[in-house]
């Protein structure tokens, strides 16, 4: 096999010794997707034999990790002394990591998913980095906590960002140029020139704009990859990093590290290499509060609607678009870059079973900046009495915004789901009505969030719709404030809801809010089709 001159084919163990102390290292993944898990380890395991490669910053958009399900990415870095520093979108995905952060062990700072990768595409082409409107009045505005997550990061006083007021008329963030040496990526082939194709991944990430960055820098660029073919063997427009932009090319010789998602070893369905039958079931899930929730959720869309749903119960919204035999009627996407076919939930967020395309992460994020998503659903973890969202930091514990922050500020229709109350509520669905067994000890809706990383205020001067949908009741954010719009069959308004939160005013309509479409909460539905193409959610 000819190889030429200008990349270099070595083992992780060798590649892992050319990385020194004091690296910036940039990385393009999504959970375990692209992230290169044997030469990451082979750092780890020279790390805890030498001492070295020390003082190592991490810099990447999405999460590196599985939530501690097989305790694979960032978590092999959380070594004291080792990594010390880390600036991410979702520092959640690994939890030994967050407990170095809790611990004060690593400096951590936290910006939107959508402008770090945008912000590699900036420093690509030399620029000093990226004007954005994503994060203006959350804790990541310079004018607040300029993102830092802990006190070490906050000791550090470092300025990622720059608020600047009045240009053009508006204001925006700018959000500087990371000072970066060194790339690891992820692709499936490389050929002998050292070009990259990932047809086995589930996800298409910013890859290409991080090694850019870095060579922008001067730096050099890492790739694992499962095989090195002859030149000529991989589609010339299969390559996702040419191979001008790679240094270092590591055949791994550990496949079973390489997982595709947080949750999924391999499934060709999320790679689109092939197609699950037409007729064979997707999705899918049981009469719950939680579905009764998504299903409320999906009517509010309609025909064309280009959709987003967001990690945990966000995900089953999909579910409910293929069981309702609806799929043709809207577009599902995901922020990974996925377009089409249906999200996969869990531990699978991001990958799609029968995947239409895939584009470049960044690419999509710039879809969505640009005001493209009809309808985004999103997580509800807290909402304080303006509307305004915390999913950051909660009861003490950092979990970061991922892409929230991007996507939720821009969907024309944003809709932020989840129980009512936290921490030990307990419901069920019978004969047709919402039942609260036992209330959580913590309501949803406060007086103020501890952090904010969605600006209700933001939101509504670009004219979007606000709405949050618990299993009890539907509040939208108005100019006006609060208004409770409907209840569901079985809740008391006035014990249940408006005495539970005491902090928050909700207003109420003229004649009261109204029910809640009684036929969700149903074993069998069958209506979201005539609500979708008729824009009739209530009952009849």
């Amino acid at each position: 096999m000819s190889r030429n001159h200008f990349v270099n084919f070595l083992s992780a163990e060798e590649a892992a010794k050319l990385i020194p102390d004091d690296a910036v290292i940039a990385s393009a993944c999504f959970g375990n997707g692209g992230w290169p898990h044997e030469l990451a380890y082979a750092m780890e395991d020279l790390f805890l034999e030498t001492g070295h490669p020390a003082n190592i910053t991490h810099i990447h958009a999405a999460g590196c990790g599985d939530f501690g399900k097989n305790g694979h990415g960032e978590c092999h870095w959380s070594h004291e002394g080792m990594m010390t520093r880390v600036l991410t979108s979702h520092p959640g995905s690994s939890p030994k990591l967050m407990k170095m952060i809790t611990d004060n062990k690593i400096a951590a700072w936290n910006q939107p998913l959508g402008t770090m990768i945008q912000v590699f595409r900036e420093m690509g082409r030399n620029m000093p980095g990226l004007l954005s409107k994503t994060g203006l009045g959350t804790f990541m505005d310079p004018r607040s906590d300029k993102g830092a997550i802990n006190d070490l990061a906050r000791s550090q006083n470092v300025e990622w960002a720059q608020y600047i007021p009045d240009f053009c008329g508006e204001d925006y963030i700018f959000y500087k140029a990371y000072p970066l040496t060194h790339a690891f990526i992820r692709g499936t082939y490389a050929d002998t020139n050292g070009n990259i194709s990932v047809e086995n991944e589930a996800y298409n990430l910013e890859s290409l704009a991080v090694a850019q960055a870095v060579k922008a820098c001067g730096g050099k660029v890492f790739a694992q990859v499962q095989k090195v073919v002859e030149l000529g063997q991989i589609h010339p427009k299969m390559v996702k990093v040419p191979g001008i932009y790679v240094d270092y090319v590591v055949e791994a010789k550990k496949p079973e590290l390489d997982w595709m998602t947080q949750g999924t070893f391999y499934d060709p369905t999320f790679s689109g290499e092939i197609r699950v039958d037409a007729d064979e079931k997707v999705g899918g899930i049981p009469l719950s509060p939680d579905k009764v929730m998504v299903r409320r959720a999906a009517m509010e869309m309609r025909p064309g609607y280009k959709c987003n749903f967001g990690i945990g119960k966000p995900t089953f919204t999909g579910s409910v678009v293929e069981e309702e035999k609806c799929r043709d009627l809207i577009v599902m996407i995901s922020e990974s870059g996925a377009i089409g076919g249906v999200p996969g939930g869990g531990l699978d967020f991001g990958a799609h079973k029968n995947i239409e395309c895939s584009c470049d992460q960044g690419d999509h994020f710039s879809f969505f900046d640009g005001g493209g998503l009809d309808l985004g659903v999103f997580g509800l973890s807290e909402a304080d009495k303006e509307g305004n969202i915390n999913t950051s930091l909660l009861n003490g514990s950092v979990r970061g915004v991922g892409g929230f922050s991007n996507i939720s500020a821009t969907a024309k229709n944003a809709i932020f789901l989840g129980t009512f109350t936290a921490e030990g509520i307990r419901c069920h669905v019978e004969d047709g009505k919402m039942v609260i067994d036992q209330e959580g000890k913590y309501p949803k809706f406060v007086d103020k969030c501890p952090q904010l990383t969605f600006n209700a205020e933001e939101s509504l001067r670009k004219g979007n719709s606000i709405l949050f949908i618990t299993e009890r009741c539907v509040i939208r954010r108005t100019w006006d404030g609060l208004v409770l719009e409907e209840v569901a069959p079985g809740i008391d308004m006035q014990t249940q809801i408006i005495d539970i939160v005491p902090d928050v005013t909700l207003i109420i309509p003229d004649g009261g809010p109204k029910l809640m479409n009684p036929d969700i909460f149903r074993e069998e539905w069958g209506g979201l089709r005539k609500i979708i193409t008729e824009g009739t959610p209530y009952a009849e």
